[in-house]
């Protein structure tokens, strides 16, 4: 965050300075029941508004209402904004508002010398300090002189605020997260009108409540407009020279991708069905796409994972583009019916939300673990593309790259995003309906083969010789009925067949589809001739490449690229690793990619790892790879 020029304040009960930053990173942290990630998100919906560059990372407990003031229930919400081109929430924040003592000790240690602190002072009360290892009140005891502290009693000014209103103290507490928008939006100068909009419709069927909120709100305005405490508002200039001219949105990875999935029926012209069962963190999907049916979507909620996928892959049969959403530990339970998917060759999208593992894991938290699963977490030979999106905006544009794959190949599809991207945010810029990609199908309407008596048959696994896709036939269509199940199949005719060298064929076959996919070519970022490249794929994107803008301005030369197809690689990508000494994976498990990797090309990948279910820091990588420049 740097200063670029000083102006006074225009207008305001007191004269206060007015600073002009370049970026902000403001974490807001509470108990899980505190409101934080509303907070957050309306922060963000009008930072958003306003034009500034953004990036979210939201943080809370798996637990429905964790342990109020406990270390394990601490919620929180980071934004980073700016004024230019950003690609991660930042490492460190800026300010932090922590609303009881739990939430400041749990993030103080992420916080510069320098950083301002506004804490609610009516939540530390002796026992809540003591319930989280305070021996002493860190806002006495001297622990927190090298931060610009600002205590308020949140909790006593909202009440104090809503007194007119006929609410008992417990609802009119509730309000105390609008007080601390209300504080934070004036000190950043940020919309309002957004917010109360928003509270009057999210409050419509209890108008009292609606008032109490804005009311609130309003009063957290107006006390930092008029408190002396915070003698300093600031301002982020719009990014105007961030983004292509456009209409942009603020969208959610999670929100993306189900407006991808609807984009993409729209351009095959297939309705779209989602069997589903819910799971974080991919049950957004299901809630997004439910709202949908006047564009022809169905969704269907499934008594279990199974299920959901089983009844996804009878709607592709059916001539749909079929989609189901789930987590890690639900791809293990859906690994049959992909399998059955891939013998069957139709078109299925299999859309996993990674999660910390193994089993139920970290339910809330992000990984990039299942990487191995979707390539290989099948029985027998069952090849199946993977597609990575890279940031909360791709997952548009990754759900119409693996419809696409699916649409013309005939087989499922892994979309591979993380909880980061998923309940991450960033702006979108919305696209204009002739750039969508065209996914017409061609349905098979009749025979497709002359036998040598010349009788004219229908043959399901008769291939189209460049894609090698089977015809999709819609059942009922007359001529057209045909054998389906697990069995193995005999070419062409699709008859059962227990034939080995058969078998043998099928299997090659269905592997060279896989290996045939027509992906880009891996395009690498190396401005300076290099011989150190960073390789990424999924949501590590954000991290990296502000890692190698760090490096690069320091002096250091590092080329990357970044992968967005896993299965099949580009056709490229050997080329491209052997012009390279070092090359350094960078994933949030043990070396998934940089396995696979030295397996195909007998490169010595390096990796850099973690797998603490939080996203890289930028300054973590970046000294990651000045350490690989310099051969350490």
């Amino acid at each position: 965050m740097s200063v670029e020029t000083t102006a006074p304040a225009v207008a305001g009960a007191v004269d206060k300075e007015v600073r002009r930053l370049d970026r902000v990173i403001i974490r807001f942290a509470g108990d899980s029941g505190d409101g934080m990630q509303l907070t957050g998100d309306r922060f963000t919906s009008e930072t958003a508004s306003f034009g500034n560059d953004l990036s979210t990372l939201p943080n809370f407990p798996a637990e429905i209402r964790a342990p109020a003031g406990t270390l394990p229930g601490v919620s929180s919400f980071q934004l980073h904004f700016a004024d230019h081109d950003i690609l991660t929430p930042g490492d460190a924040p800026n300010v932090l508002v922590a609303m009881n003592p739990a939430a400041l000790k749990a993030n103080i240690g992420d916080l510069p010398r320098g950083a301002e602190i506004i804490v609610n002072t009516d939540e530390f009360t002796r026992r809540a300090m003591q319930k989280v290892g305070y021996a002493t009140s860190p806002l006495e005891d001297g622990s927190l002189d090298g931060y610009h502290l600002h205590p308020v009693p949140l909790t006593t000014l909202t009440v104090e605020a809503l007194k007119e209103f006929d609410l008992t103290r417990k609802e009119a507490e509730r309000s105390k997260n609008m007080f601390a928008l209300g504080l934070l939006s004036w000190m950043y100068h940020r919309p309002t009108e957004g917010t109360e909009k928003f509270l009057r419709s999210k409050f419509a069927k209890k108008p009292d409540i609606a008032a109490a909120n804005i009311a609130a709100f309003r009063a957290g305005w107006n006390f930092g407009e008029t408190t002396e405490d915070f003698a300093v508002s600031y301002e982020v200039a719009p990014a105007a020279t961030a983004f292509p001219p456009g209409v942009y949105r603020n969208i959610s990875g999670n929100l993306a991708l189900s407006y991808g999935l609807i984009a993409a029926s729209r351009q095959a012209d297939l309705p779209l069905f989602l069997g589903s069962y819910p799971i974080t963190p991919a049950s957004d999907i299901l809630h997004e796409l439910s709202r949908h049916k006047n564009f022809g979507v169905r969704t269907f909620q499934a008594e279990d994972e199974i299920a959901g996928i089983g009844a996804a892959l009878g709607a592709a049969f059916g001539g749909s583009l079929a989609v189901t959403t789930t987590s890690g530990p639900g791809v293990a339970l859906k690994s049959e019916t992909i399998g059955l998917a891939v013998s069957l060759e139709l078109p299925l999208l299999v859309v996993d939300i990674q999660r910390g593992g193994p089993s139920t894991g970290l339910p809330t938290k992000t990984e990039q673990a299942d990487l191995l699963q979707a390539m290989y977490g099948r029985n027998g030979e069952a090849p199946v593309p993977v597609v990575a999106p890279k940031t909360p905006a791709d997952c548009f544009d990754a759900a119409l790259e693996a419809a696409r794959i699916a649409l013309t190949y005939r087989t499922p599809v892994f979309l591979l995003s993380d909880g980061y991207l998923a309940n991450g945010s960033e702006p979108w810029r919305v696209p204009e309906a002739d750039e969508l990609p065209d996914l017409t199908v061609r349905f098979a309407q009749g025979p497709n083969h002359t036998t040598e008596d010349g009788t004219e048959v229908f043959w399901p696994y008769k291939r189209d010789p460049q894609t090698l896709a089977r015809p999709w036939a819609i059942p009922g269509t007359p001529g057209l009925e045909h054998r389906i199940g697990g069995i193995e199949k005999q070419d062409g005719t699709g008859n059962i067949s227990y034939d080995p060298a058969n078998h043998d064929f099928m299997v090659r076959t269905r592997q060279a589809k896989i290996d045939g996919i027509a992906v880009p070519d891996l395009q690498a970022d190396d401005p300076d001739g290099t011989r150190t490249l960073v390789l990424g794929w999924g949501s590590t994107y954000g991290p990296i490449t502000a890692a190698v803008r760090r490096v690069r301005a320091q002096g250091g030369h590092i080329a990357q690229a970044h992968l967005r197809h896993l299965n099949p690689f580009p056709p490229n990508l050997g080329e491209v690793l052997t012009r390279y000494e070092r090359v350094v994976i960078p994933e949030m498990n043990l070396g998934q990619l940089a396995t696979l990797i030295r397996a195909e090309y007998l490169i010595d990948a390096r990796s850099c790892t973690q797998v603490n279910g939080m996203p890289f820091k930028a300054e973590q990588l970046a000294t990651a790879l000045k350490e690989a420049i310099d051969g350490h």
